[in-house]
């Protein structure tokens, strides 16, 4: 016996911006239908893996925003030093 199976997804229409658009019909062996597949879907589930995280997460959002000046803040500090030892060591 035969069986035919099919995979049915949904259609999903793309714009692009002409240029794009130029770069992609001079490579037509290119199946740019799967790379927009693969991209959707592996931005998909890197959106799926951060809305698991958050919905484990026990802080409230606004812990979650103090967490994230905290972070901005350190980060700018050390950046401001890393500039000075920079700016010291060429003046030497």
């Amino acid at each position: 016996m035969f069986y035919s199976s099919y995979i049915i997804m949904p259609n999903m229409t793309l714009a692009v911006p002409e240029e794009l658009h130029e770069i992609m019909r001079k490579r037509p062996e290119i199946k740019w239908c799967e790379i927009a597949r693969n991209a959707t879907k592996q931005y998909a589930t890197k959106l799926q893996v951060l809305e698991d995280i958050t919905n484990k997460s026990k802080l409230s959002e606004k812990d979650v925003l103090e967490l994230g000046d905290s972070i901005k803040r350190n980060l700018a500090v050390r950046s401001r030093r890393a500039m000075q030892k920079t700016t010291q060591k060429k003046a030497r």
